[in-house]
């Protein structure tokens, strides 16, 4: 499905691709949609990117269909607008779970001779942060039901899923005990370790480039950490570290960065 391949969850942080489409997620729509190929060219340039290396990335960019040749440069494609839209929601709203908030269920009984589409659901209900109950059944909050319904429908799965809502789910052991089965803390940790990381490198007096940096390590951990209730995760939880982290430092950068942007872009 095209929104699938807009959503290029593969995109590793901080890889040329990666950097571009972020820029590009963040600043052409306040352009209008379109940018000159040499304003584009020249702001991967001050991320630190050669013009040749950044070529090579936006035609990859045009061929997972995120934008579009126009002239005199490029155009955003406005089939990518609602994943933006979703993407902007989850980078710049971050919600987390509180004790007795509902719970989402997702129960997906797929043919064996569509085993691409069990493959596909799992992925990208993973990317939306879903803990995995058992073969077929997934858990997510609850507030994240309208984006599981669209991506059914992107899928072409709805007609294979049944949802349920709870806000009281009993596992066997205790829900502390099932988090933990139900989802890679570690992992998560990991990833939370690695933006505050990630971020002790910036360079401030290039908030440009600071920016996008930030957005682009930031922008994929909102998607695969759900926001579980404190009371479920570890004392030691580095969650709320990496997002006060980010608050703090998107309200530092913003500004300045769309005011670069802006005279590079005119």
């Amino acid at each position: 499905m095209t929104s699938s391949v807009l959503d290029d969850i593969d995109a590793r942080p901080g890889s040329t691709t990666s950097l571009l489409r972020t820029l590009i997620g963040l600043y052409l729509r306040p352009l209008g949609g379109t940018i000159s190929s040499g304003a584009l060219v020249g702001l991967a340039e001050d991320l630190g990117i050669p013009a040749a290396r950044a070529r090579t990335a936006i035609t990859r960019l045009k061929k997972h269909g995120l934008l579009l040749a126009a002239s005199g440069g490029y155009a955003l494609n406005s089939a990518a607008v609602p994943m933006l839209e979703r993407g902007d929601r989850r980078i710049f709203s971050v919600r987390t779970m509180r004790a007795g908030d509902e719970w989402m269920l997702v129960s997906a009984t797929i043919p064996e001779t569509r085993r691409d589409l069990r493959h596909q659901l799992r992925r990208r209900l993973q990317f939306l942060g879903a803990g995995a109950v058992s073969a077929g059944l997934w858990i997510l909050p609850g507030h994240l039901d309208a984006e599981v319904e669209e991506l059914l429908d992107e899928l072409g799965a709805r007609g294979f899923a049944t949802l349920f809502r709870t806000s009281d789910p009993r596992p066997a052991q205790s829900l502390v005990q099932a988090v933990t089965a139900w989802w890679d803390l570690e992992t998560l940790r990991a990833e939370h370790e690695q933006f505050l990381a990630s971020v002790t490198g910036l360079d401030l007096s290039t908030p440009f480039a600071a920016y996008v940096r930030l957005i682009d390590s930031w922008r994929v951990l909102p998607y695969i950490d759900p926001g579980l209730p404190p009371e479920l995760l570890p004392a030691d939880w580095p969650g709320v570290r990496s997002m006060e982290t980010f608050a703090e430092l998107s309200a530092l950068l913003a500004e300045p960065a769309g005011e670069h942007v802006r005279a590079v872009a005119s």
